[in-house]
């Protein structure tokens, strides 16, 4: 059976139910999500996922099955084709989960996200986040990469090292 593959793009006000609302919407009209992530951002929340629909079901149709939605009532919609495969080579396995905490400031993110370009490991999936409370201004880092077997030791040590001249701290763990 022929499939489209599309992207899905949906950027909303946050509120509880979202993922139901839509994950339920998609499942009725037989689509099949891929990858999926949702996130809340500041008071909005970001919906994304690239996904199998019918031959039948096309993009823009979609897009107006989702914008009929009363959860996303003014939410910025957007299905467009996917023109890469669904699934991923092998070759962007995670294998490991590394968390970076530390005191707000600029330039975190392009440090160290440098070491892993430098070690060839693919970041898979990075989550940022401002974290409020206290007097000064946190940040969390959440890292999902693969990491060439090879070079394991020296990237997660150049990591750490890293982290520590920036004042965070770090954690990794492996995933089998």
């Amino acid at each position: 059976m022929k499939q489209n593959n599309l992207l899905i793009s949906i950027v909303c006000p946050d509120k509880p139910g979202l993922i139901s609302a839509i994950t339920g919407t998609l499942y009725e009209l037989g689509v099949n999500l891929g990858d999926t992530t949702f996130t809340i951002l500041g008071e909005g929340a970001e919906f994304s996922a690239v996904c199998e629909s019918p031959a039948d079901l096309q993009a823009d149709e979609l897009a107006e099955q989702l914008k009929a939605l009363e959860d996303l009532n003014g939410a910025e919609v957007t299905v467009r084709p996917f023109g890469y495969a669904t699934t991923h080579k092998i070759s962007d396995s995670i294998t490991h989960h590394i968390i970076l905490q530390g005191q707000d400031q600029p330039g975190l993110i392009a440090r160290m996200t440098e070491v892993f370009a430098d070690y060839e490991a693919n970041i898979v999936r990075m989550d940022s986040k401002k974290l409020s409370g206290g007097n000064e201004a946190r940040y969390l880092i959440q890292l999902w990469v693969s990491i060439p077997e090879s070079r394991t030791d020296a990237c997660l040590a150049t990591v750490t090292n890293t982290a520590a001249v920036l004042d965070m701290q770090s954690n990794w763990a492996a995933i089998d």
